[in-house]
């Protein structure tokens, strides 16, 4: 069962990020604040869930939560500052969109650019430990699978509906026929490097 609190600070934003490892599109981030003891038996690291269990889940955490909101970084804004840094822009604008102030902030990971002054803890693997990580991770994925999922229908090679930007097979293929679009990153190496002939 995952955690409600960790700091025993009422108004604790559990944060965290998806699309990291994507090709295409944008950076997403997600911070939410459940109620202090808030308990859900299926909530967890959104990696572990079905898309379906995603969709629902993502309805009671709306329902549910004190406060939450999205935050996102350009491919051209990945391009100019590098992955880690988009992610901590992606972070701090969901932190900034929050109708509630949060007193205490849970970032899933090992590092964090710190907020204003707020105090924080990074908790490795904080997506299957903690509620409000969970909440987040949930609200990330169901956000940029959708994005994704529209940008496909005028960009139709790349497969986003199926892969989010991953570098999938069909993805590369997709990016060797027709190559790149505005929404891929182009600091990223796009396809994989092909062996010298000597």
């Amino acid at each position: 069962m995952l955690l409600p609190n960790h700091s025993g600070y009422t108004l604790e934003a559990g944060v965290d990020e998806v699309g990291r490892g994507c090709l295409a599109g944008p950076v997403v981030a997600a911070a939410v604040i459940l109620p202090i003891h808030y308990r859900h038996p299926l909530l967890n690291d959104s990696k572990k869930l079905s898309k379906k269990q995603r969709e629902l889940l993502r309805e009671d955490v709306l329902k549910d939560a004190v406060a939450w909101a999205i935050g996102e970084a350009s491919p051209a804004e990945i391009d100019e500052v590098n992955i880690l840094n988009a992610t901590y822009l992606a972070m701090h604008r969901a932190l900034e969109k929050l109708r509630q102030e949060p007193e205490y902030l849970l970032v899933d990971g090992n590092r964090f650019k710190p907020y204003k002054e707020l105090p924080f803890s990074c908790m490795v693997k904080g997506d299957g430990r903690y509620l409000s990580i969970a909440a987040a991770s949930v609200l990330a994925k169901t956000y940029r699978d959708d994005l994704m999922c529209a940008l496909s229908a005028t960009h139709p090679y790349y497969g986003w509906e199926q892969n989010a930007g991953y570098p999938t097979k069909l993805h590369q293929n997709g990016i060797s026929r027709h190559g790149a679009t505005v929404h891929h990153r182009q600091s990223f190496t796009l396809l994989p490097k092909q062996p010298e002939l000597f």
